[in-house]
């Protein structure tokens, strides 16, 4: 068997089309949705992430404002700007891009975020709506594993699913929207006892704990389909620097009937769910969503 690949780059370049469309629209009836992503700091990782932000929101026409502020920004700065973005009406979303420096509280600064605009879906509020079945805002990653799978034509409804990773992030939200969606859930994570054998339980099975190659053929059923969120540097070997996932995708999509890339996966998708909920942001607040 080898595994279908599930394209997060040509599916992400769908849903930028389709969310341009909608902008245009908005644009037309006298709204520009708006984008604003402060960068804290010179991380090298976040300075490419945000640069591919900003391109995709001028490929999909939202207007986005980029703040550049220097590592030794105080925390107070970094919450007087959020709230005087709170308060712009031109500014839709609100993204404070992690992970910030270690002097700052990254708890409070998201908490600072307007819920109405917190297109990460971070909030404790909208992280609160999505857990009682009344989401305003999913959080980017796992709502594009969801579009991934709808696109992959996998049929979620009383299906095995295993999320191995717990996070705020991801684990956690992940498995609530599989539960929307009638599958049966279980959450792994570090401390898991015999998690091979949990995986191999699993129709779906997603990857989300960020060690690198962590899933093996070997913990897989036969004929699942397999989400690898991961993303990795392998630190040495002949492979060293090169990016990975949290699966082993030679030894995987062996077994697997359908599987992710890293990259060109989900990391596209996470991307192309913050202009998704950008652009419902701005539908709302112009009354059209």
């Amino acid at each position: 068997m080898t595994a279908k690949i599930i394209d997060g780059n040509a599916l992400a370049r769908q849903i930028r089309s389709e969310v341009a469309v909608r902008a245009a629209k908005l644009v037309t009836a006298g709204c520009t949705p708006g984008l604003a992503v402060i960068l804290v700091g010179e991380d090298p990782a976040s300075t490419v992430y945000v640069r591919h932000k900003v391109k995709d929101c001028e490929e999909s026409g939202i207007r986005s404002i980029l703040d550049r502020l220097p590592a030794d920004t105080t925390e107070e700065a970094l919450l007087a700007r959020v709230r005087e973005l709170n308060a712009d009406p031109s500014v839709h979303g609100v993204l404070v891009q992690l992970p910030l420096p270690k002097h700052m509280d990254s708890h409070r600064v998201i908490e600072a975020i307007a819920p109405e605009k917190d297109v990460d879906g971070f909030h404790v509020s909208n992280a609160g709506a999505l857990m009682t079945g009344t989401p305003r805002f999913r959080p980017c990653t796992p709502y594009g594993v969801m579009r991934m799978l709808d696109h992959a034509g996998v049929k979620l409804d009383g299906v095995e699913a295993v999320v191995v990773g717990r996070s705020n992030i991801v684990g956690k939200p992940q498995a609530m929207m599989l539960l929307e969606r009638n599958a049966t859930v279980t959450i792994c994570h570090s401390r898991t006892r015999d998690l091979a054998e949990h995986c191999r339980r699993a129709d779906v099975l997603i990857a989300a704990v960020g060690r690198a190659r962590m899933i093996t053929g070997d913990m897989v059923k036969p004929g699942a389909v397999v989400i690898d969120v991961g993303m990795n540097r392998i630190p040495d070997g002949p492979d060293a620097g090169k990016l990975c996932g949290d699966v082993d995708f030679d030894s995987v999509s062996k077994v697997a009937s359908a599987i992710t890339p890293v990259p060109g996966g989900v990391g596209p998708m996470t991307r192309a769910m913050l202009l998704v909920n950008t652009i419902e942001a701005a539908e709302r607040a112009a009354g059209r969503g």
